[in-house]
């Protein structure tokens, strides 16, 4: 039975430990609060990730140390190097492979699919953090001082999930709402099921030849936000859709509310950076893990249930 070390207890990290739980694995999740799923193979630990000592005694043994923490969204410059660093210098000193939940941020702006082999080219704050950890991680596994891999989504739909469309669409379709966003409501989109990003985070961790390269978690064909959020309504019984466009003054002036406090106008704020993702094609090509991890994503049905579902659970 081997120890997988697990540190964030979101959406991805719950799913990656009660996956890897559920085949009998020792399964490690580290959290601040010492929070995670309930389950008798699962070991909840309070550690804080960024205490590279602390951090490194409770890989020790594991095959593999999952990142699947993040800090608020605001908060990712400030935050996310020095927890990064920890992980990987934890990864550098058990031997433990690093894997590593990311996204596609730092690409930047994409005309076309987006691959595996484009450049890290963002222009943003957030996204720049997101490549150099990325590159970080990936100059100690050509030294040969770790182990690294990484899975990048899309946004994310699932149980718990948090992302724009989840917060600003599906929860408000969800009651009967009517929901805004600023994006096109017609331009295709990729999304992400949580449950699918576990189980490409758990082939990756098992297949060494998948070390020392990014993959894209495999994802449904893309879709748009009008036919997302009908067939989310549809499938949660819920009353049809009423979306709205959130025009761009509306939402700086969101943006602007951050200093007085409000975790949804920083989170208005921060999001412009990305404004690129939501205003035009935003497709994510996923073939790669598909054909050679034999990852399938889920049906995009099955997916939009257990989001609604837990939406209308009161989550």
């Amino acid at each position: 039975m081997s120890l997988h070390v697990i540190v964030g207890a979101g959406a991805v990290g719950s799913a990656t430990a009660r996956l890897l739980a559920r085949r009998g694995d020792q399964v490690r999740v580290l959290t601040r609060g010492g929070g995670g799923p309930v389950d008798p193979g699962i070991d909840r630990i309070r550690v804080d990730a960024t205490d590279s000592a602390a951090l490194t005694e409770q890989a020790r043994g594991a095959v593999a140390l999952y990142h699947c923490a993040a800090p608020p969204y605001w908060r990712w410059t400030t935050d996310f190097p020095p927890l990064a660093d920890s992980l990987l210098r934890a990864a550098e000193a058990t031997g433990a492979v690093l894997v590593s939940a990311g996204n596609l941020y730092a690409y930047g702006p994409v005309d076309g699919p987006i691959t595996e082999d484009l450049p890290l080219a963002a222009t943003g704050a957030k996204g720049r953090v997101r490549a150099d950890m990325w590159r970080a991680a990936l100059a100690s596994h050509r030294a040969g001082r770790a182990r690294v891999v990484e899975a990048r989504a899309s946004d994310y739909i699932g149980a718990g999930a948090l992302s724009i469309l989840t917060e600003m669409v599906l929860k408000p379709v969800a009651r009967g709402r009517r929901a805004m966003i600023p994006a096109d409501l017609d331009a295709p989109h990729s999304w992400t099921y949580t449950e699918d990003v576990a189980h490409t985070l758990i082939a990756l961790a098992d297949d060494e030849r998948t070390w020392g390269r990014a993959w894209h978690v495999p994802s449904e064909p893309p879709i748009s936000v009008r036919d997302v959020a009908t067939r989310a309504a549809a499938l949660a019984g819920a009353p049809a859709p009423r979306l709205s466009v959130m025009p761009d003054p509306v939402f700086r002036f969101a943006g602007l509310l951050a200093p007085i406090g409000g975790d949804t106008a920083k989170m208005a704020r921060e999001l412009r950076e990305v404004a690129h993702q939501r205003q035009r094609p935003w497709v994510l090509d996923s073939r790669a893990a598909t054909t050679e991890l034999g990852v399938e994503p889920t049906p995009l049905d099955d997916s939009l249930r257990d989001t609604m579902s837990h939406i209308q659970g009161g989550g």
